[in-house]
């Protein structure tokens, strides 16, 4: 019938592989930079993106922070690293060993990695405690939104039907 079935998208590897890379240096910096700072009467106390998680531990709530943990850092960390592991090779016309079971896990775990949500709710938490206090955004807050757009982009850029075509013509 002449009708297009599938159109590869240009720069598919190189694309996500250029995002993918800049979310984990955007990750690196989410991590180890402060979050925010509440300044209320003189008192200051600064936040890291990881303090939530360790004072729901503190707090006993093991499950919800194990789910903070994985939903937020682990899962996209692990999707991060995981493309970068497949399209690095591909792009040098290779293939790693066992990339065909990490590009199969990438895009199960993708539904998982919910960073956006994390990053809304911190929002929401803002606006409310902005009444009480003095809210300082750190530089972490601002390359947590950036990882959000980088990681969704690298997903959106990235062309599965192509990947496991050249994943299948491996040696």
């Amino acid at each position: 019938c002449g009708a297009v079935v599938h159109r590869q998208k240009s720069n598919s590897i190189d694309r996500p592989l250029a995002f993918a890379l800049s979310g984990l240096i955007l990750f690196a910096i989410a991590l180890t930079h402060p979050f925010l700072a509440m300044k209320s009467g003189g008192f200051v106390q600064e936040t890291t993106l990881l303090t939530g998680i360790f004072e729901l531990w503190k707090q006993r709530l093991y499950g919800l922070g194990a789910l903070v943990l994985l939903t937020c850092a682990l899962i996209p960390l692990a999707q991060l690293t995981g493309l970068l592991y497949v399209l690095v090779p591909l792009r040098m016309n290779a293939a790693a060993p066992g990339s065909v079971a990490i590009f199969r896990a990438i895009l199960h775990v993708n539904s998982w990695a919910m960073m956006e949500v994390f990053l809304i709710g911190i929002l929401v938490a803002l606006v409310k405690l902005a009444k009480m206090a003095t809210i300082v955004p750190g530089a972490a807050v601002m390359a947590l939104g950036l990882l959000t757009v980088v990681t969704t982009a690298a997903m959106a850029t990235l062309d599965p039907p192509l990947v496991w075509a050249r994943l299948d013509r491996r040696p």
